[in-house]
């Protein structure tokens, strides 16, 4: 069978829920029209923050991330978007898969641009952890 110029990822589409979507714009890149990777580690961290805030039900913070791997540059005009999915939950943490996806111009096929793993915990107002209600 022909190779179709897809990878697994390209052909299954995004996992999770869309919780985020943002064009690309030319003060977030580098000298040579590439955006910051930071900047789309910022945007994944507010689509989990997003997500996570939903499942504990009130105020969360980033501990970790893990995993992140940048797969494709991300072009001014990209249409950016950010899907979460839900790994797990534990007494007062909320793990996610984010997978970023950029749509080429606005438009075209999909393409999977970076992914990684955020863990996020739920914390009361003074900042401490708190139990999430309903779990474990």
């Amino acid at each position: 069978m022909p190779d179709s110029g897809y990878g697994t990822d390209e052909l299954r589409g995004p996992r999770g829920e869309l919780a985020s979507r943002v064009l690309a714009m030319p003060t977030d890149t580098n000298p040579k029209g590439d955006i910051f990777g930071g900047w789309i580690m910022s945007l994944m961290d507010m689509a989990g923050k997003m997500s996570a805030t939903t499942v504990a039900n009130g105020r969360v913070v980033t501990v970790a991330v893990d995993r992140i791997v940048f797969r494709e540059p991300v072009k001014v005009g990209d249409v950016v978007c950010c899907y979460t999915q839900t790994l797990g939950t534990g007494r007062s943490s909320i793990t996610l898969s984010i997978e970023v996806w950029a749509l080429r111009q606005g438009q075209g096929d999909r393409v999977k641009v970076t992914d990684a793993v955020f863990t996020f915990v739920a914390v009361d107002d003074d900042g401490r952890p708190r139990q999430i209600v309903g779990a474990a």
